[in-house]
């Protein structure tokens, strides 16, 4: 992205891959080629983000297989954080465990209470190839914890147990069912 101008107002909005797509549900490969495909290819998430009011999304929810992700979050004291991560690492959580509120583009109208850490730290690059280190607290937390799991192949669906997640996946399958 070049400075100053504002993510995905250049990009075009690609459809959002439904729940149970195989795409959702395997790991994604690393980035190998930093180049205008890939600064494209964040352009273009952003843009479909935006277009489905959302607060993040993971290139596979757009059936591109890689590791990356954009967001566009703010946390529990309502600061924005924007920015994307490509070939993000493994996400350092701390602080307490906290079960809050959680969808998915990918399944829309679809939420549950999800256990996550209100603190998350995850290191990887921009579309350059500079190292980048991105620090949340709270909402924003969950978010950079929920989009690298759709970069492990999980949704948020793998992290519930018992009765959340028989609900969470009945709304899932009648939401397929009326499509």
């Amino acid at each position: 992205m070049r400075p100053g101008i504002i993510p995905g107002s250049t990009g075009d909005v690609r459809p959002v891959r439904p729940f149970g797509d195989p795409c959702l549900h395997a790991p994604c490969a690393e980035v190998t080629s930093f180049d205008a495909a890939l600064a494209r290819l964040v352009e273009d998430m952003f843009a479909s983000m935006y277009a489905c009011a959302g607060v993040g999304l993971a290139a596979n929810q757009i059936g591109v297989p890689l590791r990356v992700f954009v967001y566009d979050c703010p946390d529990d004291e309502d600061r924005r954080h924007l920015g994307h991560l490509v070939n993000p690492g493994p996400v350092a959580t701390g602080g307490v465990s906290v079960t809050g509120a959680e969808g998915c583009l990918s399944l829309p109208g679809v939420e549950s209470g999800t256990r996550r850490y209100d603190e998350a730290v995850v290191q990887g690059f921009d579309v350059h190839g500079t190292p980048v280190t991105v620090a949340g607290t709270g909402f924003f937390a969950r978010c950079l914890q929920h989009e690298s799991d759709h970069l492990d192949g999980l949704v948020f669906t793998d992290r519930l147990r018992g009765p959340r997640r028989a609900r969470a996946l009945w709304a899932a399958r009648r939401l397929a069912g009326s499509r």
